[in-house]
């Protein structure tokens, strides 16, 4: 057997064993994630926290590019952020990487002409994830929502940021808070192929040799293995996977549920599976915004609070800064970040991306951060201080915002035919 090969059977001989481990664990049993099918081992994975180190991060790994760098973003700018992405994918094309830009139409309407033509005369390609149907003021159809960056197979960044001021940390204005994992590995592969997927054509984009990715993939020391799942969800192509993994959460969690959201309308099964968690002892919390960015989706979740205060979920609203994160861990042993918000807009109206991580290190890592979060950025909402900041009036309008949420704004973003 010679040494690639050895070292192809031992990779994969742990991961089985890994595998094989975590089901004959009692401790897994029923009330854990069984299904390991769709997870990768060979991954090393880091949290990434603040807008200055996630913005050096892409630009390093943009930097780092050989042949092929994928960026999709919903919202893409550009000011001075987005100005020194673009300037760093335009020398990475310039000297033959092949770079593909995809980005959300509606959400990156202000992303100028001229910025794109700059991009593409230097070899950036850039495609617009549209609608059916929109104007400057509403869109019809599904929306581009991932934040997700592939480089040459081996690097990637999944999160929640935008590229724009608002998301950076700039001189005397903090960034928005948001998270996002860094991965190096063979999950990296598996996003790679979901960006070509959904750029179609690929024709001209290089191949990357299996070999290559082979020796990078088994280069990773078998300590630093992580379980890294690529979740997606697009109601249109039966993709449910971020939304089942969510419930797969609320089913099996034992002791403690965290939900870092920026905008948190759970449905009618999410919120009946939350109170049969609390209701079998398990700790539910969730961190919510406490300035926001779209107030009417903020009084439709403070609708909801009534709701989570009856059925003895903490709620706790951040403070210093716009919320932004989509992040969830539960028990020490399981998280997921992304894209994908717990309301219907997420399960229904947008192409979502998460990663999901079942490794107690990284998930106890998540788990105190919010912890910390929570300690020190939050003000807790209990039903006395929630009541004397209410009226009948406010609760009124509240009413009506989540009406309108779930109502009249999905009816502008929904796409009606599901495709078989």
């Amino acid at each position: 057997m010679d040494k690639l090969a050895a070292k192809n059977f031992n990779a994969s001989f742990h991961a089985a064993r890994t595998v094989f481990a975590d089901i004959a664990s009692p401790i897994m049993s029923s009330r854990r994630i069984t299904n390991l099918s769709s997870y990768t081992a060979r991954n090393k994975v880091q949290l990434i926290k603040g807008g200055r180190r996630y913005f050096e991060l892409l630009t390093e790994l943009i930097n780092r590019a050989e042949r092929s760098l994928h960026l999709q973003f919903y919202i893409f700018l550009d000011d001075a952020t987005g100005e020194l992405v673009i300037d760093a994918l335009k020398a990475a094309a310039r000297r033959g990487v092949a770079v593909c830009l995809h980005i959300d139409a509606y959400a990156s309407k202000e992303l100028s002409k001229q910025s794109i033509a700059a991009m593409r005369e230097a070899g950036v390609e850039v495609k617009r994830f549209e609608p059916l149907l929109r104007s400057r003021h509403f869109y019809f159809g599904r929306r581009l929502h991932h934040k997700v960056v592939v480089v040459d197979g081996i690097y990637s960044l999944v999160g929640g940021r935008n590229v724009s001021d608002k998301y950076n940390d700039l001189p005397g204005e903090p960034a928005w808070m948001d998270f996002a994992v860094y991965c190096e590995g063979e999950a990296s592969l598996g996003l790679l192929r979901i960006c070509r997927q959904l750029w179609k054509n690929t024709k001209y984009l290089p191949g990357i040799p299996e070999k290559l990715l082979e020796e990078f993939y088994n280069k990773i020391e078998v300590k630093e293995h992580t379980l890294v799942r690529v979740s997606r969800n697009d109601w249109v192509k039966r993709k449910n996977q971020v939304y089942t993994s969510y419930l797969g959460m609320f089913r099996h969690a034992e002791k403690r549920i965290t939900i870092m959201c920026s905008y948190f309308l759970p449905g009618i099964l999410y919120r009946r599976q939350l109170a049969k968690a609390v209701k079998r002892g398990v700790e539910v919390r969730v961190i919510l915004a406490g300035i926001s960015d779209i107030m009417v989706a903020k009084n439709a979740e403070r609708f909801l609070y009534d709701w989570m205060l009856r059925n003895n979920i903490g709620i706790y609203e951040y403070q210093p800064t716009i919320l932004h994160a989509k992040v969830a861990v539960y028990d020490g042993h399981w998280a997921t970040i992304g894209s994908y918000n717990v309301n219907n807009i997420s399960a229904h109206a947008s192409l979502e991306l998460n990663l999901d991580i079942k490794d107690d290190r990284f998930a106890t890592q998540v788990q105190d951060e919010l912890d910390r979060i929570i300690e020190s950025r939050c003000e807790k909402i209990t039903p006395e201080n929630y009541k004397r900041s209410t009226n009948i009036f406010r609760k009124l309008w509240q009413r009506l915002c989540y009406t309108f949420i779930n109502s009249i704004l999905k009816l502008f973003t929904f796409y009606f035919k599901r495709e078989e």
